[in-house]
């Protein structure tokens, strides 16, 4: 996966101000995901900022392992990462990443298993390259995406009344962008050597890990896409059941817009009949930008239309 330069490190000789971490956080997801940074636009400023300085703090982490080489550097980026993480929570961190996470996981009392989840996944990620079953895909499913899913709705606020409901739908939704992003990213991540389709998968359907890095099409190939896309479509569809138990309109103009970049992805590769070969699978910035106003629109109007739907009178 490719990846922006971080913003200036943590070494600054002046703390910043929380404002000015609230910024870099914010410029660095801009940087790094114009999908989630626009996404994240309909937020009010004091959930945005939060959202942000997560996704920093993810993505910084994810690049510093990217980027340590191999082996005991890597391990050693990961635990310098857990230890940022419970100075975040006991407030003890004054460099602009960690003050920016400190005030996001008290304000919103985000609960820290989620990030150590989300550790766990890159490490996982650093010593696994290959998954033997659909259901060892899902594991590392929940951990790479479905725990960013689930500090989101933190932020986010929701019907408390229905967390079963809220908190299995954000884990089915993080399931479905991370399952769209391994069939887009096929032919980057087969250059870093690795193969997230279960390999059950590429016996079942007779196509070989030979034939992914020589990026040949066929039947078979677009038979086992097929799979996964179905697969995917399952997964949002369970996690739509998580807007309408959102706080408010922006919250549910965010998470519907996100998901609808995404599922949007995912029909593109469907359309160009699973070439995820010739070229990437991108919307322009124009296209996203537009794709992503009529999303916020359709998750404000389900918003009114919620608030606006009639009470059921009593049985006559």
């Amino acid at each position: 996966m490719a990846t922006a330069a971080p913003p200036a490190g943590p070494s600054e000789t002046t703390a910043p101000s929380l404002g000015e971490a609230f910024d870099r956080c914010q410029a660095y997801t801009k940087a790094r995901a114009s999908n989630f940074y626009y996404a994240f636009l309909s937020l009010p400023k004091p959930k945005r900022s939060a959202i942000y300085a997560t996704y920093a703090f993810a993505g910084t982490v994810d690049d510093i392992v990217d980027a340590a080489g191999a082996g005991d550097e890597q391990r050693r980026a990961l635990a310098e990462a857990t230890s940022l993480l419970e100075a975040a929570y006991a407030s003890e961190t004054r460099d602009w990443l960690g003050l920016a996470l400190s005030d996001a996981v008290i304000r919103y009392a985000i609960p820290k298993p989620y990030f150590l989840d989300l550790i766990a996944g890159m490490e996982q990620d650093v010593r696994q390259d290959r998954y033997e079953t659909f259901a060892e895909l899902e594991d590392y499913c929940y951990r790479a995406a479905s725990v960013i899913g689930l500090i989101c709705i933190e932020i986010f606020g929701y019907d408390r009344g229905q967390r079963d409901t809220a908190i299995a739908a954000a884990i089915d939704l993080g399931k479905a962008l991370q399952l769209t992003n391994i069939m887009r990213d096929l032919v980057e991540d087969a250059e870093r050597g690795r193969v997230y389709l279960a390999q059950e998968d590429l016996r079942r359907f007779g196509y070989s890990e030979a034939e992914l890095r020589a990026g040949m099409q066929t039947d078979a190939f677009r038979a086992l896409m097929t799979e996964y896309a179905a697969r995917a479509h399952a997964f949002y569809a369970s996690g739509q059941r998580l807007i309408p138990l959102l706080d408010g309109p922006r919250s549910r103009m965010c998470c519907n817009g996100l998901q609808g970049v995404y599922r949007g992805l995912l029909r593109e590769i469907e359309q160009r009949d699973y070439d995820v070969y010739s070229e990437r699978v991108r919307f322009s910035k124009s296209a996203l930008l537009a794709q992503m106003l009529r999303l916020w629109l359709a998750g404000a109007l389900h918003s009114r239309r919620l608030r606006l739907r009639p009470r059921r009178r009593a049985a006559e």
